[in-house]
This record gives C-alpha cells, sequence and structure tokens, in this order.
C-alpha cells in the first residue's frame, strides 16, 4: 500500500512540475523521445513526460525507498505508461546505457550533486547528436536556505558565516550519525559562481541560463540584491538552464 505522505508528495511534485518547465521557457516536444531523468524521486516528472508522448523514460535514483515509491505508484496508478516508462537505481558514472537520449532532465538534483564535472561528461557521452540538458536547481549553498536545513542551524546564511569545522563538530554533538565534511549532507557546496564556471567549461553549449525564478513576491527583492556584485553570491538562489550538446 502505498503511503499518504508520498502520494501527497507525488501530487504536490505534479503541481511544481509546471513551475519548472515554466522557468526553464515552456516544455520541450516530448513526442516520441527518449528522455532520462536524472534524479527521478518520486517519478511524477517521469509519469508527466510519458503523458505528453515521450516514447521512454528512464528514471533513475540512488534512493531505494523513493524508487520502490515510483514502481508502486507506476504499477497501480499508472499501468497504462509502464511500457514507456523505467524506473531503476543506477549510479549514472558507474552505469552502463544500452541506448542514447534525446533529452535529460534534472530537477532539484544539481545542488546535491558533488561531482557535476563528471556528471556532465557523462551527460554528454550518452545524449544525441544535438540532445539537450533541461534542468533547474536550488536552493544555491551560499543563499539564506542554502543547508536546506541540514546542518541543523536555524538562522538564515548562518551555515555561510561559521566555519565548517564549527558545523560539523556541532552536528556531531548533536547526532548519532557523524558526519566529517558538508558534503556528508547531501550538499554540494558548490558557490554560484562554480556552477558559471562548470556550465562554461563543459562540452555544452548554454542555450538558456536564468536565475532567482520565482513566483514568490520577495524574490523582487533579492533580484534586485542580486544585480549587485558583492551580493550576487549570496542572493541568487537558484538556477534553471538548458544545455545543449
Amino acid at each position: 500500500m502505498l503511503e499518504k505522505k508520498d502520494l501527497e508528495y507525488f501530487n504536490y511534485g505534479k503541481f511544481e512540475n509546471d513551475k519548472f518547465w515554466k522557468r526553464l521557457g515552456g516544455k520541450p516536444n516530448f513526442k516520441n523521445k527518449n528522455i532520462l531523468d536524472f534524479g527521478c524521486g518520486h517519478g511524477s516528472l517521469c509519469i508527466d513526460m510519458a503523458k505528453d508522448g515521450a516514447k521512454i523514460v528512464n528514471g533513475i535514483d540512488l534512493s531505494d525507498k523513493l524508487l520502490k515509491f515510483a514502481c508502486s505508484n507506476l504499477s497501480e496508478n499508472y499501468s497504462s505508461l509502464e511500457q514507456n516508462i523505467i524506473f531503476e537505481k543506477k549510479n549514472l558514472l558507474n552505469a552502463q546505457f544500452n541506448r542514447q537520449y534525446d533529452l535529460i532532465v534534472t530537477k532539484d538534483t544539481f545542488e546535491h550533486t558533488t561531482n557535476l564535472p563528471e556528471i556532465l561528461d557523462k551527460f554528454y557521452d550518452i545524449l544525441k547528436t544535438d540532445g539537450k540538458i533541461y534542468a533547474g536547481f536550488g536552493p544555491l549553498y551560499n543563499a539564506y536556505n542554502g543547508d536546506h536545513g541540514r546542518t541543523q542551524l536555524r538562522l538564515p546564511w548562518m551555515h555561510v558565516m561559521l566555519s565548517e569545522k564549527f558545523i560539523v563538530n556541532r552536528y556531531n554533538k548533536n547526532n548519532k550519525d557523524k558526519i566529517y565534511k558538508i558534503q556528508d549532507l547531501g550538499l554540494s557546496k558548490y558557490s554560484f559562481k562554480e556552477y558559471l564556471k562548470i556550465f562554461k567549461n563543459s562540452k555544452f553549449q548554454i542555450e538558456y541560463f536564468c536565475t532567482n525564478k520565482s513566483d514568490h513576491p520577495i524574490s523582487n527583492i533579492f533580484n534586485f540584491l542580486s544585480k549587485f556584485e558583492f551580493l550576487k553570491e549570496y542572493f541568487t538562489y537558484n538556477i534553471y538552464c538548458i544545455l545543449k550538446k
């Protein structure tokens, strides 16, 4: 039986998917496309793309729990799409792929991806000629909530102001599961400047690049403050981009 909280998160994901595509300038054409969803989570984006005519949607993730829900939900509630969707546990860098993809989609994953240059190289290898990556993610680490609450520091930007050694020691004092670095909390810790450098130095062309995409009224304040060079790093909270092979 599917747990209520997982179903609620899945349904919330469907609502968030519309915002995801809007922030990327609109949905691409999925008809008869082979698509990889990197970090598919509960699988809502995979199901939406399959509904829109994708030939194959391959959703990969490292979480057994999330993949179990995605497979069960597909079987119980979207059985007509089972021939079009494949959910798998795969470590992208170590995995073999028996097909190339027209599109790679990744939503709210790059802020957790610690080896992004290598991931982009692998994407390049498994994409068809003229294939594209559609990526949207945040909050970035140096933003006010960039630690996702995982450092257990209650105030905005505290994770940026305090030393990593202090944060690690404090966390270990209060938790049974010990960490050795911030990345052990599932955070990439890349700065906005580092993301930009990684994308520019990759094999891809940057076709589209936007920051601070949000419907929240406070985003107008953040957009204004991020225009000042010395504040850009701390008031840029998300990135939406399309990379073309």
